[in-house]
């Protein structure tokens, strides 16, 4: 057998679950619409004439709920999108077909933690605190992680352990952690392919502030072609001190898309 991957696989992997749990009236951005889920048949509603019966679902939720990936397309600067397509030309029918989420090839990448917590020997962030470049630095220094062209780096503020409380994780008062504009231009010096949080809207927002001003996905999404994934649970990468890893995303190949929810998982050899 030649192939190095199969070989691995066969040896052992463990994968640690990046993704929160879809359930109706978890916490999300007011910007999107919620997630919803109900039964339209039940065991019993319909039953063959072998005493057989099925159950089925239906879901309804915007693509920017749960864990999920921001497109290229889903923001816009001064009527652009990445590379300078027209923000308006690129809806086509009511679809983007100019960086849609069906362009995101599966990422089977270099994945890093950068856990800001630790560094800062706290058990989380305060809300609205903003994680500088300094930070970032530090936090690869600590872990001894050299961030490479291409990979994906998630950054753990300890903020998804409100994700259970429901409002205060949204954080309208208290504001969330995150980078801001600075700790989003260094990610983008560094040529990540994606940049993570376990928060929210990635990036800080400013106590009372909501999502006004989101400068750091003008800086990724538009100016820089790299994509967000927002709302990661971090906490067992935090616990097991898994700071690399092999991170695997497949969005939803949903046609024209500005995002979707996704599970993504960190995977190691076990």
């Amino acid at each position: 057998m030649s192939d190095q991957l199969l070989r691995a696989v066969q040896g052992g992997v463990r994968a640690v679950d990046l993704g929160r749990q879809l359930r109706v009236g978890m916490p999300q951005s007011p910007n999107h619409p919620q997630f919803w889920h109900t039964l339209p048949r039940r065991h019993g509603d319909v039953t063959r004439a072998d005493g057989g019966s099925a159950a089925n679902d239906m879901i309804t939720t915007g693509t920017h709920v749960g864990t999920h990936i921001d497109a290229l397309a889903h923001v816009s600067h001064d009527g652009k999108l990445h590379g300078g397509a027209d923000a308006g030309q690129s809806c086509l029918g009511g679809k983007y077909v100019e960086h849609g989420v069906h362009t995101i090839e599966p990422m089977i990448r270099r994945g890093v933690l950068l856990d800001i917590p630790r560094l800062l020997g706290v058990g989380r962030c305060e809300g609205g605190y903003e994680i500088t470049v300094d930070d970032l630095q530090s936090a690869c220094a600590a872990e001894k992680i050299e961030i490479e062209r291409g990979d994906v780096v998630l950054i753990r503020s300890g903020w998804g352990q409100l994700f259970a409380e429901g409002s205060p994780y949204v954080g309208g008062p208290s504001g969330v952690p995150g980078v801001g504009e600075a700790g989003a231009q260094w990610l983008a010096d560094k040529g990540v392919h994606a940049a993570g949080a376990d928060t929210i809207a990635f990036e800080r927002l400013a106590p009372g502030g909501g999502h006004a001003l989101l400068p750091a996905h003008r800086v990724l999404l538009v100016e820089s072609g790299i994509y967000i994934i927002e709302a990661l649970d971090l906490e067992e990468l935090s616990q097991q001190e898994l700071f690399e890893f092999t991170f695997v995303l497949v969005p939803l190949n949903i046609f024209g898309a500005t995002g979707s929810p996704v599970r993504p998982l960190a995977v190691t050899s076990a």
